[in-house]
């Protein structure tokens, strides 16, 4: 008999939030982005077809607030084609086991990030000492353990494309996440970058809470590897994109994005890389 999915047995609700918590902004036609408290889900299709893939699991307990939104979409009993995970931390699969049981569809993942979901290894542990202010300090609280989907998690495909998404290609952004990706569609150079950059100081709460904008690299407090978390914006930067979502934070565009992540590549030692933490080496 199949064992039961689960989560870990640190898997709890998190009581933090922002003021874009519960809502929506359709950044393209076909790409939407919504909050859910301090993480942002997206729905990659169009709602006149009914034809689309969610990318991330939002916050623990947060599962009914994602079908809802996607309901609101996409239409009643509507359901996406696929899960698309850019990686298994616990702000991104907070609501995935209760969306496999209502929705019945598969998951996809980078193959690094399958000992996260299959129960065989947890993440290292949030560094709360890591420079920051309050949510880095929170950080002791957040999950790591491992959750176990079974035969619901599937590797992406080697080839870079990726299931139901026919003109995206995933790119391996290691560094936050040892199988991290970004998600990226060359006609019109629209970016999904998980958290490989963000749009907000992840780990100041009154910045997480006004989601004040300001370019950053990924939530310090998770990163564990920031060599390669660099190269990874580098490979980023390099595709100049047109508009960004990311994992933390409001979707960017135009300049201002070009702007950013230019700044960002340049700088990145000193806006991104903390000053002390566990793991700066």
């Amino acid at each position: 008999m199949d064992q039961e999915m689960s989560y870990g047995s640190d898997y709890k609700f998190i009581p933090a939030t922002s003021i874009e918590s519960g809502h929506g902004i359709e950044v393209l036609p076909d790409l939407y982005c919504y909050t859910v408290q301090i993480v942002n889900f997206c729905l990659v299709g169009n709602p006149e077809t009914n034809d689309f893939v969610l990318v991330d699991a939002g916050m623990p307990k947060s599962a009914d607030e994602i079908i809802s939104v996607t309901e609101e979409r996409f239409g009643a009993n509507s359901r996406p084609k696929a899960i698309v995970l850019t990686h298994g931390h616990f702000d991104h699969v907070g609501g995935l086991i209760e969306l496999i049981e209502h929705w019945k569809v598969p998951v996809y993942a980078h193959e690094l990030e399958l000992p996260f979901l299959t129960g065989k290894m947890s993440y290292p542990e949030p560094d709360p000492t890591v420079e920051g202010g309050m949510v880095a300090k929170m950080s002791r609280f957040f999950p790591n353990e491992p959750i176990f989907l079974g035969n619901n998690i599937h590797p992406l495909p080697s080839d870079g494309t990726v299931p139901h998404m026919p003109d995206f290609k995933w790119i391996h952004t290691p560094g936050h996440a040892p199988g991290h990706i970004s998600l990226f569609r060359e006609k019109d150079r629209a970016l999904i970058a998980g958290d490989a950059f963000v749009t907000v100081k992840q780990e100041y709460l009154y910045k997480v809470f006004t989601q004040e904008q300001e370019i950053s690299g990924p939530p310090r407090y998770l990163t564990t590897d920031w060599a390669a978390a660099k190269e990874s914006v580098m490979k980023l930067e390099a595709l100049k994109p047109t508009v960004a979502i990311t994992g933390h934070g409001v979707p960017m565009s135009g300049e201002g994005l070009a702007t950013s992540l230019r700044k960002l590549v340049n700088e990145f030692d000193q806006i991104a890389v903390p000053d002390y933490g566990k793991y700066i080496n």
